[in-house]
């Protein structure tokens, strides 16, 4: 399963060359996985009513982003596409894979290395049953980021 973010462009997102800049498109990654990591997966623990704690309140980390641009995106009113899916699950870290497209084309590909974070020890901490639960739940290596290269 993958999750779905529809993400506005705004005018400032433009550069001297008229597309939107490259660095942008890490905000758009970020505004997806912001919302799949806190909102949807807030939203998993509400549905399932088991009192369980909310996956990844207790703080995530990106260790790395690695992203190909695959052709130039120009500001329009109509949103971006950000799919996101989890293409590797490790004790203490997972991989998220994305699609940044419109109308059937495909922008850019990018995954993120995410390692879940202890905020008051100020460090790596592994995974959590109910992080991993519902990391899984997105869990598609098929559609890995070898697609990447």
């Amino acid at each position: 399963m993958r999750h779905t973010y529809q993400c506005p462009l705004r005018w400032s997102d433009m550069d001297a060359y008229g597309h939107v800049n490259n660095v942008v498109y890490l905000r758009y990654l970020e505004e997806a996985r912001i919302d799949f990591m806190f909102r949807v997966a807030e939203e998993s623990v509400r549905d399932a009513e088991t009192g369980a704690e909310v996956p990844f309140r207790g703080g995530c980390v990106v260790a790395r982003h690695e992203i190909d641009y695959l052709r130039p995106l120009f500001h329009r009113h109509e949103p971006v596409t950000v799919e996101t899916w989890v293409t590797k699950l490790n004790a203490a870290s997972a991989t998220l894979a994305y699609e940044i497209s419109d109308a059937g084309r495909v922008h850019a590909r990018a995954t993120t290395v995410i390692v879940p974070y202890d905020l008051k020890e100020e460090r790596p901490r592994r995974m959590t049953a109910g992080e991993r639960a519902f990391l899984e739940g997105y869990l598609d290596d098929s559609a890995s980021a070898s697609r990447l290269r």
